[in-house]
């Protein structure tokens, strides 16, 4: 049946596919055949022919079949890196009348639906189909940090909303507030349904099925923050040690590690060397599953990580306990100021405990007080053009908090000479 409105959703990962399944069940974008829905899908890896792809992840079909059509955007702008590509401005009309013609979209109104606006293949497209109203979903924590770049205003006033789960109960996020963009939660219960459902494609996985035989207790994390050139190799895997001694001593003795999907596999030997060392049943499981299938079939007593959004879906879609693991030092490394890690870092590391602090590991829940003023204050450092009016906020933040070694950590001196955010000297 030929329509008259298509929706255009681009997704990269099977998280941000589930947020936007989660979305469309709650009805946020009309309707069943209200629109023809495409699902955009990218892979967006540095090399994408050896990453894995999202359809190869377990419970991709049941996201699938929501969508009236699938279609890749990496063929679409092959040779080109979907990262890296992006029409020239008087390109733009030529390429839409390809992909119109390419999609079968004829002269149809579209809307589309992007995550990481400020970066392409969402920036990209939403320039190509440059008539578009453009509505964003937040793909993880990144959302509660400013907009990383400055949108082209031809972008930014097309915005409509911001659709973001609720991983920090009461946190707002800043993502694209400089532009009066406002944001619109999707339903916890929309979202743990869709969970539900990945998990049932699960049961055939036979890597799935031998970690929850061996009844584990608690899963690990990993972070491939070497890629990134946050740590190197070598300290990323002492990380991944820290979290299962740290879990041991915890009273864990059976324990599953879930890699990073571009994580070096000796990764994986270094923790099966320190497993035995330490006495305790390590389980890897390393098969393409979102760490929340897990969650689903064989709910643990324990999540730790550094700073993953799965270790925050735990706790709010799950119950599950967290702990986190280095983020202090990931926070010192972390360059330049205004990474877009940094605000996901800062929220887990002032409400998560420290697995190996003298806190209990826990379940957050609600964003304590001081944590919107914390967020506040960051992001104004991050992004001080985009967020003048915070600037206030900021001073008086720092004046309560002190420059003390905590402070220091998310405040350096140096970004505070350079942005002229003298503290006043307390007085006693």
């Amino acid at each position: 049946m030929a329509h008259d409105r298509v929706q255009i959703f681009q997704v990269s990962t099977l998280y941000g596919a589930a947020t936007v399944a989660a979305a469309l069940d709650a009805g946020q974008f009309g309707a069943p055949g209200h629109a023809r829905r495409l699902l955009l899908v990218s892979n967006n890896a540095e090399i994408p022919e050896t990453a894995v792809r999202i359809d190869a992840m377990t419970g991709y079909e049941r996201i699938a079949a929501r969508f009236d059509e699938v279609v890749d955007w990496n063929e679409a702008v092959h040779p080109h890196h979907p990262s890296s590509w992006a029409p020239r401005p008087e390109e733009s009309p030529l390429w839409q009348r390809v992909l119109r013609t390419a999609w079968g979209l004829g002269s149809a109104t579209v809307e589309v639906i992007v995550e990481s606006i400020q970066v392409n293949p969402a920036k990209a497209l939403a320039a190509v189909f440059a008539e578009s109203a453009v509505h964003v979903y937040a793909d993880g924590l990144m959302s509660y940090g400013p907009t990383r770049d400055e949108l082209p205003q031809s972008i930014a006033a097309r915005v409509r909303r911001v659709l973001h789960l609720d991983l920090v109960p009461g946190l707002r996020p800043l993502l694209l507030t400089e532009y009066g963009v406002g944001a619109e939660l999707v339903p916890d219960d929309a979202f743990r349904a869709v969970l539900r459902e990945i998990a049932e494609d699960g049961g055939e996985d036979g890597r799935l099925a031998r970690a929850v035989a061996a009844a584990p207790t608690a899963l690990l994390l990993g972070q491939y923050l070497a890629v990134l050139g946050i740590l190197t190799g070598e300290e990323e895997e002492e990380l991944h040690l820290r979290m299962l001694r740290g879990a041991a001593a915890a009273g864990h003795r059976s324990i599953v590690f879930k890699p990073h999907p571009t994580a070096p596999a000796s990764y994986s030997t270094a923790l099966h060397e320190e497993a035995a060392r330490t006495g305790v049943t390590l389980t890897v499981l390393d098969g393409p599953l979102l760490a929340e299938t897990f969650y689903e079939r064989c709910r643990p007593g324990l999540v730790v990580g550094c700073f993953s959004t799965a270790m925050l879906t735990a706790a709010v879609y799950y119950g599950v306990p967290v702990a986190r693991v280095g983020t202090g030092t990931v926070l010192a490394r972390l360059t330049p100021y205004e990474n877009s890690n940094r605000v996901p870092l800062t929220v887990v590391h002032h409400i998560v405990p420290d697995l190996e602090g003298a806190a209990e590991p826990a379940v957050p829940g609600a964003a304590p007080d001081g944590l919107a003023p914390l967020v506040r204050a960051v992001g104004h450092c991050m992004r001080p053009t985009a967020h003048p009016g915070l600037r206030a906020e900021t001073l008086a933040y720092l004046a309560a908090h002190g420059t003390g070694p905590a402070a220091a950590l998310h405040f350096p001196a140096e970004r505070l000479a350079e942005l002229d955010l003298r503290v006043p000297a307390r007085t006693t």
